[in-house]
């Protein structure tokens, strides 16, 4: 798979975006963004200039197909020959999605940890449901990763996203095939991460550890692009396009409940995982610790979502074929979902 051109360094999205674009050929893009990333999307058209036909700030969480739709017509009106995506990763998706109808080439400009910016991954959501893929086109032709755009964002908001972005490099370890490099990237993300995040949570305006942690990012986001996931995304991509919650948080409160349920059929990729947590006695205790020490969120519950709605959720995690080292049933997702949903200390079903 061609890889994405990675810039990592503050002040980087005012003068290495518009060098990446040149370096393209780009002549006329579109910035995206969400309504809170518009002011940076706006610094960043500013610094690309007249090479900027406009910044549409229309990015919504879990890129909803009428909100790709009209990405689609506002660069097709403005004859865009290409898309920086600036913020998190309702934004990239956006790009990305953008990208997939319209072929346009993306510079990815993130401010979260997500990691979604080094895969070629896409994301939508019709009726109520969400759908996924990969095609090359969506990866990001660039990635720039600016420390100093990452500083204010919340405490809560950056461990969740570092969490997010943590998911990705613990399912990696368990994918069907995945190389040793490929489970040497995702150890080292994730350590990366652990060690990063307590840092930001102390001092939020600490550059260097906002580097560390978008270095942890980078490659918690290229296994994603490297490996195929399970049912811990499954369940994240239900929970967020057919119940609404938030991907972020969904992703922070499911990832223990999911690996316990996992451990009894992955006991390599949990010592792994739990040599990078620092506790390969317990790597699901300590995950799960460490997130409480951050003061993440706990429970499903607290997300939103309503116990009536665990079934429908478990029945539309298992409606669709995906790897998972252990089998994957109605009656035990629902076992996940429901200690996910209570919030109680996680362990083996």
């Amino acid at each position: 798979m061609p890889g994405s051109r990675v810039v990592l360094r503050a002040g980087a999205a005012l003068d290495a975006v518009p060098g990446e674009v040149e370096r393209l050929g780009l002549e006329r893009v579109l910035v995206v963004s969400g309504e809170r990333g518009a002011p940076v999307a706006g610094e960043v058209a500013r610094a690309l200039g007249a090479v900027c036909v406009g910044v549409h700030a229309g990015a919504r969480m879990h890129v909803p197909a009428e909100v790709a739709g009209r990405a689609v017509e506002v660069a097709e009106s403005l004859r865009a020959d290409g898309c920086v995506a600036v913020g998190g990763g309702s934004a990239i998706g956006l790009g990305k999605a953008l990208a997939l109808r319209t072929g346009l080439p993306l510079v990815a400009v993130p401010t979260t940890y997500s990691g979604s910016e080094m895969t070629p991954v896409w994301g939508l959501t019709e009726g109520g449901v969400k759908r996924t893929g990969r095609d090359l086109v969506v990866l990001p032709r660039a990635v720039v990763y600016d420390p100093s755009l990452t500083v204010g964002m919340p405490v809560g908001l950056s461990v969740v996203s570092g969490v997010n972005a943590l998911a990705h490099a613990a399912e990696g370890l368990y994918a069907p095939g995945v190389s040793p490099l490929v489970a040497l990237m995702a150890e080292e993300g994730v350590r990366a991460m652990v060690g990063a995040l307590p840092d930001v949570a102390a001092d939020p305006g600490d550059l260097a550890a906002r580097g560390r942690a978008l270095y942890g990012a980078w490659l918690c986001g290229a296994v994603l692009g490297a490996t195929v996931m399970g049912l811990h995304h499954k369940l994240a991509h239900v929970l967020g396009g057919s119940f609404g919650l938030p991907h972020a948080e969904t992703h922070t409160v499911l990832l223990p409940y999911v690996l316990a349920f996992n451990s009894p059929a992955a006991p390599g990729a949990l010592e792994r995982l739990g040599r990078a947590l620092g506790d390969s006695r317990d790597p699901v205790g300590a995950l799960w610790g460490w997130c409480g020490r951050l003061g993440a969120p706990r429970s499903l519950g607290e997300l939103g979502l309503v116990e009536g709605d665990l079934g429908r959720a478990a029945e539309l995690a298992v409606g669709t074929a995906y790897p998972n080292p252990r089998e994957v049933t109605v009656d035990g997702v629902l076992g996940v979902l429901r200690g996910a949903f209570e919030g109680r200390e996680p362990g083996v079903p």
